[in-house]
């Protein structure tokens, strides 16, 4: 409870602030490196809506509000904010993981295509089956990770930058690091495949 009692105090201080105020306030947190955001619904607020990294303007505030603003909340409910912010995060972490999936298993297969055709003249996987692939994975990755569901944990994460790289590096070590693993996983098996487990590997 002390938690919302000061925070009640610091917005009591800042709706009597003055414009300049708010502006000069939104200025330094920027300058900090933080992201922000910034409600308002009269004209006092609209240099600071301006100024913020998302504005945020009531239903019921004033018209100037309402076109500096990036946002309007048409029903005034606060709330309706966190979720679209769940909402926005987990969008962005699912075309992430969909696009570190897709990289994944096309590298893996250009590679070993790639290999194969180094070490047997031709390549180990043919066109309809590359297509099998890409057909399975696709479709069934893609409509999986659209659907997944927002955690109220990503609330607590650290925003994303507007110019944030969607295949972060993080990100795209891992993808070279399990594209690596899957590659040696088929060459050793398209080699040695016959004598481990019976696969009986050709080219017909």
């Amino acid at each position: 409870m002390d938690g919302f009692k000061e925070i009640a105090q610091y917005i009591r201080v800042l709706a009597r602030a003055t414009p300049q105020d708010r502006l000069m306030l939104v200025t330094g947190l920027k300058a900090m490196g933080k992201s922000v955001a910034v409600t308002g619904a009269g004209i006092n607020d609209v240099e600071a809506l301006m100024a913020a990294d998302v504005g945020l303007a009531m239903g019921s505030g004033c018209s100037a509000a309402k076109e500096a603003a990036d946002l309007l909340l048409t029903d005034n409910d606060f709330e309706a904010v966190l979720r679209s912010v769940m909402w926005g995060r987990n969008i962005y972490h699912n075309v992430s993981r969909f696009l570190q999936f897709q990289v994944t298993v096309n590298i893996s297969a250009l590679a070993t295509v790639f290999i194969g055709g180094l070490i047997f003249g031709e390549s180990p996987l043919s066109a309809v089956q590359l297509l099998w692939i890409n057909l399975i994975m696709d479709t069934f990755a893609a409509i999986a990770l659209s659907t997944e569901p927002p955690l109220a944990s990503v609330l607590q994460g650290v925003p994303f930058k507007s110019n944030a790289a969607i295949l972060s590096g993080t990100v795209w070590r891992q993808i070279l690091g399990v594209s690596l693993w899957n590659v040696i996983i088929m060459v050793f098996l398209i080699l040695f495949g016959s004598l481990i487990a019976g696969l009986d590997y050709s080219f017909s």
